[in-house]
């Protein structure tokens, strides 16, 4: 069980910080390529397309890599043990 809760942290702490990259990488895009800005052209670009594609990437990354550790970790503290 801690596994996959420990997955799905990962899915979520990827989903966001890929999302906030490819927002980045898009806004990079349309400043180096001079992008069109006719009728909002360049915010859809960024935001429709380069912000999926990075949060798809880190969801999927962050999700692989946190159930990894998981895994490779069978000592994971996940609830503190009482004093006796």
């Amino acid at each position: 069980m801690k596994i996959a809760l420990l997955a799905l942290l990962g899915l979520a702490l990827g989903t966001l910080g890929g999302a906030a990259l490819g927002i980045g990488a898009g806004l990079a895009w349309v400043e180096i390529f001079k992008t069109t800005n006719f009728e909002g052209y360049s915010g859809m670009l960024v935001f429709f397309t380069f912000m999926p594609i990075g949060a798809a990437i880190g969801g999927i990354a962050g999700a692989l890599l946190f159930g990894v550790i998981a895994i490779k970790d069978t000592a994971i503290a996940v609830e503190r043990q009482p004093d006796r």
